[in-house]
């Protein structure tokens, strides 16, 4: 078995088609039909449809494992080009967005600044979004929200930020200052899907209560929950920090002082254990919380751990 089949393998999943594979790859057609068959011949299995292109079952479980692989050779590629005070290399990091927003441009400046040969690969997504990439080893780490719950990942916390209410100026809530969980529970509300980590934490400080929330609709993307209760579509519970402090617009922040505050943290499998630039990313991101997360609307950087969490 060679890397390049895997390779080949690994682009026709990505593009979708032998000539695509091929394209992406800068060889041609020819030799990556040549790839592939070696390594079916090799395993004694179909990988790949040859009508559709697509990847059979027993290719997708080559191309998981396949890259694995792939990035454990980068991994060590980077390593072996590292010091103990120079490092280099690649480190793909997925990032939630409403945390993206503020620390991303810190944390870039930061790993510049103290390691210009490291290359950050940076990925957006919702928690929910990145962990199975994290998992997959598509990602070397991933800035996410917490709780998780996964023996395999190593959980860093980075700090914690308030939930809050964000309500358009026409609706009643807007007058309030605070409001209580049975108020919310009169009417419905934007919330994030059931068994995401944000969800999660509202749906058990409701429920030691004995409430439950109505959801007007479940939305799997913060930014795009904030948007919504920013055009008056319904009232949402956002992290804090979905609203940046220089947005100016027709609506209001109300504390929910029953809500526990979220926590956010940096997210790494334990293996393999990640490479020097990754690691070096999360010494550097620490720096960056510590120095400046307390200057963000709602963060704190102390993580007194809430027992709802």
């Amino acid at each position: 078995m060679e890397i390049r089949h895997l390779e080949s393998l690994i682009a026709i999943s990505e593009h979708g088609s032998f000539s695509a594979a091929a394209r992406a790859l800068g060889t041609v057609q020819s030799n990556v039909s040549a790839h592939i068959s070696r390594l079916e011949k090799e395993l004694g299995a179909s990988l790949v449809d040859r009508q559709s292109g697509e990847l059979t079952e027993d290719g997708v479980l080559v191309v998981e494992r396949a890259r694995r692989i792939i990035h454990e050779l980068q991994d060590i590629e980077a390593d072996i080009h590292s010091t103990d005070t120079e490092v280099a290399g690649e480190t793909r990091l997925g990032c939630i967005g409403t945390t993206g927003r503020w620390l991303m441009p810190r944390l870039l400046t930061a790993i510049q600044k103290a390691h210009p040969q490291v290359r950050p690969i940076i990925h957006e997504g919702s928690t929910s979004s990145l962990l199975p990439r994290l998992i997959a080893g598509e990602l070397d780490a991933a800035i996410v929200h917490f709780p998780i719950d996964d023996p395999e990942l190593q959980l860093v916390p980075l700090f914690s930020e308030e939930l809050v209410l964000l309500v358009n100026n026409k609706h009643p809530w807007a007058k309030l200052e605070t409001i209580s969980l049975a108020e919310l529970a009169t009417q419905p509300l934007l919330l994030a899907p059931r068994n995401t980590a944000l969800r999660r934490i509202i749906d058990r400080a409701a429920g030691a209560q004995r409430l439950a929330f109505t959801p007007q609709a479940e939305i799997d993307g913060v930014r795009l929950l904030t948007s919504l209760a920013f055009e008056g579509f319904g009232p949402a519970i956002v992290p804090a920090t979905a609203i940046p402090a220089w947005i100016k617009g027709d609506f209001t922040r109300v504390s929910i002082p029953q809500l526990p505050r979220r926590v956010v943290g940096w997210a790494s499998r334990k293996r393999p254990v990640p490479n020097k630039p990754t690691r070096a990313a999360l010494e550097i991101a620490r720096q960056v919380v510590a120095k400046t997360g307390d200057r963000q609307p709602g963060v704190n950087t102390s993580l007194t751990p809430s027992p709802l969490v």
